[in-house]
């Protein structure tokens, strides 16, 4: 997901008007940091990249410059290769085969490709949806018998 320019003005000014001081979203590979400048003396606030905000009147308080960082998460981690498993279709989400029988995989298994991770039902069907490499699950990023959509990411797998 990315966040527009619009979105941030938006998320910045709702900022302002609370007490929040600190607000990050991560969505994907992509992470929002907003975070309110802790200097509410006057006096020049620095930012990350260096530029100043000019010095305020000496009675004046300056209304705290939030700082918009955006940062890709993979940029912080070591370098790995994720593979994506989504939804071929819009249904409903299962881990298991059946209530009463364990996961078809956990977080930290390892799968060979072709191996079943899930089912989505979709009109009273149960569809096998089966990962497309080998690798180990890092993550399951859907709860079970959620509903799901058409390319959303269900699971990622770092690849071998």
């Amino acid at each position: 997901m990315e966040f527009s320019l619009e979105q941030v003005r938006e998320l910045v000014t709702i900022l302002n008007k609370t007490d929040i001081t600190e607000l990050t979203l991560e969505s994907g590979d992509v992470r929002l940091s907003i975070r309110k400048s802790e200097n509410r003396s006057a006096g020049a606030v620095m930012l990350p990249a260096g530029v100043a905000v000019p010095q305020t009147a000496p009675n004046e308080v300056p209304n705290p410059s939030p700082v918009v960082h955006t940062t890709t998460i993979a940029d912080s981690l070591p370098t790995k290769k994720l593979f994506e498993i989504t939804s071929p279709m819009v249904g409903t989400f299962y881990r298991s085969p059946a209530p009463d029988e364990s996961p078809f995989v956990e977080v930290g298994d390892v799968i060979k490709k072709g191996g079943t991770v899930c089912i989505i039902e979709a009109m009273k069907l149960m569809n096998e949806i089966e990962c497309e490499a080998s690798g180990k699950i890092v993550e399951i990023l859907v709860d079970n018998t959620q509903p799901v959509e058409y390319g959303q990411v269900l699971m990622r797998v770092e690849v071998a």
